[in-house]
This record gives structure tokens, sequence and C-alpha cells, in this order.
């Protein structure tokens, strides 16, 4: 069964997020049992290069690797797409209008406008051209991010596309639009989740956000999310060093 569907189905599907750009990172989140590994080409570290390094660590594990583009752009899809994660998630994306034009870079001709190539990573090289074109349509997870009061009030719009399978809440840029920077908390920002996490499951599609910690997780299901991200490689790094520092005298001196 793929990625697509079981969140589809409803199942709760455990990712983080990759943010340093290191092909070993990704190994080891791979390795640690993840159902997904979102690689941030937003706001991370990193190149195609990078990208193509990451994707090739995580295919040695049972990890599914979902590629955040930069931008709503069919060209940044279609190159993330061609190196072969198993979906793309696409931030900002606040009209009905702009989840259209995510369905159709995600889709082959007649349904879509992406371009097709043999010689792709996607394809195997070409040795699965022939496997790959005519499941990739039904195959790929496609994830539009909730991050502005318009997308919001859309939610409902956007979830009836066909093809649009999770509605994503970025809870950092969600709060800042809506004048509550960080405030998860706050009314405003519950009634608006909650907006967002209905509309999803009153269509079939699934709901996902990045939590800051694991004891978010129990209450994120509670109200409804079952495409979960927590914390990062960079985050576990910079806390990780900070743990280890923590435990130096308090009387140490400055170098």
């Amino acid at each position: 069964m793929t990625l697509r569907q079981r969140a589809l189905n409803g199942e709760i599907l455990a990712g983080t997020w990759l943010n340093l750009a290191s092909s070993i990172t990704a190994e080891i989140a791979g390795q640690a049992g993840f159902d997904w590994l979102l690689i941030d080409r937003e706001h991370g570290a990193g190149d195609e290069e990078t990208l193509l390094h990451q994707l090739q660590a995580i295919a040695s594990t049972s990890a599914m690797p979902i590629v955040r583009v930069t931008w709503n752009d069919p060209a940044r899809l279609k190159l993330a797409l061609d190196l072969g994660p198993g979906g793309i998630m696409v931030p900002y994306v606040s009209t009905e209008e702009e989840a259209r034009k995510v369905v159709d870079a995600m889709r082959y001709p007649p349904l879509g406008t992406r371009g097709a190539a043999r010689f792709t990573r996607a394809c195997g090289y070409g040795t699965a051209f022939d496997t790959y074109f005519p499941e990739a349509n039904a195959s790929l997870l496609t994830i539009v991010q909730i991050e502005t009061e318009t997308a919001v009030e859309n939610a409902e719009k956007i979830a009836a596309i066909d093809g649009i399978d999770v509605l994503f809440v970025g809870p950092l840029d969600l709060s800042v639009n809506l004048g509550i920077p960080q405030q998860y908390g706050h009314p405003k920002f519950r009634a608006t989740i909650q907006r967002v996490i209905a509309a999803a499951k009153g269509r079939g599609k699934a709901a996902g956000t990045l939590l800051g910690s694991v004891d978010m997780i129990s209450p994120a299901i509670e109200d409804g999310y079952t495409f979960l991200a927590v914390g990062s490689d960079g985050g576990l790094v910079a806390n990780g060093m900070k743990t280890l520092l923590s435990g130096f005298p308090a009387i140490r001196k400055p170098a």
C-alpha cells in the first residue's frame, strides 16, 4: 500500500523534518522507523545535489521521502519529482486556484501538465519508466500547507479538489498570519485548526501538522490530525548540544 493510500485511509503516520541537508541524518531518521521524512527545501539548507543525496540515503530504509519545495512553481515541482520522492509538500497554498495549480503540476497528461522523461531517478534511469509512468498519478502524495487566514477560509474548497491528499497546518506561519505568533493554545488558533481538520476529514482527506515535542502527539491525534511530524534533525542536534553543555560546571569560564 502506498503512503498516499495510507494517508487517505486515515492511518496515523509518523514523520519528522530534515533541514540539515545531510544524507547521514536522513539515513539515521529512516533507520529509526518513521513512515515518512520531510526534506525541507523551503527553509532547510542544501540544494538539488544534497536533495539527491538525501533521497538516495532514505532509499535504503523503509521511510518514504517527501520534498517540500520552495514555492508553488511547476518547474520546481517537476525537478523534485524527477528525483523520485514519494510526494511533494507545497507551502502557502491559500486558494482553490493555487491548489489546482499544485495538482496540475503533480500529474502527467491528460490529468495534468507534468513533463515526462524516461531517464530520471524516479524512472530508475530508464529501467522502470513503464511501471512508474502509469502509476505516478495515483501513487504520489500531494500535500498543501495551510498557513494563512485566506487558506483557512478556503479550506473546504481546497480539500474538495481531487488530487489534494493532505491539508497540512504550518503552525508558526499560521499563528503569525493570524496575529498571534506561537500562541498555539489561543482560542482563535484552536478554532482555526479545528476548521481545517474538519474540512479535510469531511472530504476524506488527511489533516497534518508539525509538532514541537513528543508530548504534543496525543493531543494532536485527539484533535483529528493523522499525518504528523515531530521535530527535526537540526533541532535535535541543537538541543543535544545544549544538553551536553549544561553538564559542565556553572563556574566554567568562557573560552
